[in-house]
């Protein structure tokens, strides 16, 4: 199996959808397609189960993940020191980003980049499904997601930013023409479902009850936001977000609500305790020197 093909595989099996596979490679789906196909006669079995709906690992396929995952971040590894070793970098803070705001987030990064010229940043997207498993997978050194955690093994960092909720509901839904909502408002309707987080998580995002006891029931789970916004603009489900999704993910279908009885969302750095470095530290510190802008 060739490197380009070990990439193809590991991108769909962490995607599950030939063309944000193809998108995120700058291929053709055909071109995913026609990979996974070869694989699979080299091997003599299916590496995913497809329908016109799904696609899913089949047991050899998980076998195969994750024994190349290992051998892919190494060989990552290898090229990245390299690349460091012929610019001058001397150390690599890989990032990944929760939030949708990188942008907005520049001055701490430009501020890192002028104390620290030698060192560099790269960032990542970080899905919320499986929200830490970059981070214990070793794909990112530091997280920038809400503040909300409660696992043993990773730190909570200081906060970055702070920002208003916001209901994102379909042009023609029929809370569309008010101009914001309540958590009471919510029993009413469907919220789109979380897959593979922790109930703490998922409850403090947005909690199984309102404040009167109704239940919030859970519709069908998204994978990305782009995934939810689908939901949402079908007006299959509601769904709340921070509030810097209605400026990045601004689109005619959608309209977007604040919400009016919710804390903002508070997003911080976090990272491994068993991990931490002088990197590491010196993100965090230009973050406390800097101070948490007011609530977007």
């Amino acid at each position: 199996m060739e490197l380009r093909d070990i990439e193809i595989f590991l991108t769909l099996a962490e995607e599950l959808h030939f063309g944000r596979t193809a998108e995120r490679l700058r291929l053709t789906p055909a071109r995913v397609s026609q990979a996974i196909k070869k694989q699979e006669r080299s091997l003599g079995g299916l590496l995913f189960e497809r329908t016109s709906r799904t696609v899913r690992l089949t047991p050899l396929g998980r076998q195969l993940r994750d024994d190349l995952q290992p051998i892919r971040l190494a060989l990552r590894e290898t090229m990245r020191r390299a690349r460091a070793t012929a610019t001058g970098t001397t150390a690599t803070l890989r990032i990944g980003m929760m939030s949708g705001n990188l942008h907005d987030l520049r001055p701490y990064w430009d501020a890192f980049r002028a104390r620290h010229p030698r060192w560099e940043l790269q960032f990542r997207h970080a899905p919320f499904v499986d929200p830490f498993g970059g981070l214990r997978r070793g794909e990112v050194d530091v997280l920038v997601t809400w503040s909300h955690i409660e696992e043993p093994d990773l730190i909570v960092g200081p906060a970055l930013h702070s920002e208003r909720r916001v209901l994102a509901v379909a042009a023609g839904h029929e809370l569309a023409g008010r101009p914001s909502v309540t958590l009471e408002a919510l029993a009413d309707f469907q919220h789109s479902g979380a897959v593979s987080v922790p109930d703490y998580w998922e409850a403090g995002y947005v909690p199984f009850h309102t404040p009167s006891g109704r239940p919030i029931e859970r519709g069908p789970a998204g994978t990305s936001a782009e995934a939810v916004l689908t939901l949402v603009s079908s007006g299959e489900v509601v769904n709340i977000f921070p509030a810097h999704a209605s400026r990045y993910w601004a689109r005619p279908d959608i309209v977007w609500l604040p919400v009016t009885d919710m804390d903002p969302f508070t997003f911080s750095l976090a990272w491994r305790g068993e991990a931490e470095n002088d990197v590491i530290r010196a993100l965090a510190d230009v973050v406390r020197d800097l101070g948490v802008p007011g609530a977007l």
